[in-house]
């Protein structure tokens, strides 16, 4: 049994590092597009990862689960608010990577966990750790180092940070699997990116019709871009502890970051290095105080199994 469990977890560990490099290999793929612009990139991601999501739900039989949300408007309006946060966001960093900005870009990954603290407690009242408040501290100064270096806040970073962030909000109240909501999310999406890009054919302006079928592939493979990452990171999800998702995540922008520098030779300023350090060591306080109090849950719920009437240790 051990064996098996030890298995599970490095197949999960395996998904977890597919799915998180994927996301971080990314903007290799997004310039492929071009000449394609950023809206009707995003506007085939709709409508393409639905199709692909549409196939696999088809395959595995998963269907319930959407009659039941048919059934729940408070979901389905969540849902929408999923679908429009979302849009935006990847439309930004579409934009952003195919205009030079995969730098900030990846900085807007990088500052989303405290985005997240932020939000739960502006909007949720969550109370935190004298650590946690250090680290949104630090976070808030970076933001500031990085405004006096451009000269304005970095928009960029912080839309996609506020985006992403939202839309975990609001994707965590609407307790369904990734698959399951991509599905309904693109399900809404649909209609309006088909409408714009038929009027852009109208338009003479759709490079999916008229830059050759290699050109078509590669647009039309934004779907399986889209969803395959999420397929590897809901096994990971299964098979290894929150703890282990939450270092796996910083792959991503750190993948983001490593090719800004050395790929597309993005400029790195002192005052962009001081921003970025500081953001890092807020980082850093985060993910010590999260495997901290991950360490003294574990150590509470062994003294419970060993003794009933132990004490609870304030986490």
């Amino acid at each position: 049994m051990a064996g098996t469990s030890k298995g599970e977890h490095r197949i999960g560990l395996l998904n977890g590092i597919a799915a998180y490099g994927m996301w971080g290999l990314v903007p290799l793929f997004w310039p492929l597009l071009k000449p394609a612009g950023a809206m009707e990139i995003l506007a085939h991601r709709m409508v393409w990862s639905l199709v692909f999501v549409a196939v696999a739900l088809v395959f595995t039989r998963r269907w319930a689960w959407a009659g039941q949300l048919l059934r729940q408007p408070r979901r389905l309006a969540l849902i929408a608010v999923a679908a429009a946060v979302i849009t935006v966001n990847w439309g930004v960093y579409i934009w952003a990577v195919n205009s030079g900005h995969v730098v900030e870009a990846s900085l807007g990954y990088f500052i989303n966990p405290l985005m997240t603290i932020a939000l739960g407690v502006l909007l949720l009242k969550e109370r935190l750790r004298p650590v946690q408040w250090a680290a949104v501290a630090v976070g808030f100064a970076a933001v500031v180092v990085l405004t006096v270096g451009y000269g304005q806040p970095p928009w960029i970073s912080l839309c996609l940070a506020v985006s992403f962030a939202t839309y975990g909000l609001v994707k965590k109240k609407v307790n369904l699997g990734g698959v399951e909501s991509l599905a309904a999310e693109t399900a809404i999406q649909f209609l309006p990116a088909l409408a714009y890009l038929i009027w852009l054919s109208t338009q003479g302006d759709l490079t999916f019709a008229t830059d050759g079928p290699g050109h078509a592939v590669l647009l039309a493979s934004t779907g399986i871009v889209t969803a395959l990452p999420l397929v590897c990171f809901g096994a990971a999800a299964i098979r290894v502890p929150l703890s282990t998702l939450g270092l796996l995540q910083y792959l991503a922008p750190v993948f983001q970051f490593l090719l800004g520098i050395l790929y597309f030779h993005e400029a790195m300023p002192p005052e962009r290095w001081a921003g970025f350090a500081l953001v890092w060591l807020a980082l850093i306080l985060l993910t010590w105080d999260a495997m901290r109090s991950a360490h003294r849950a574990r150590v509470v719920a062994m003294s419970r199994r060993t003794d009933p009437a132990a004490v609870t240790v304030d986490v």
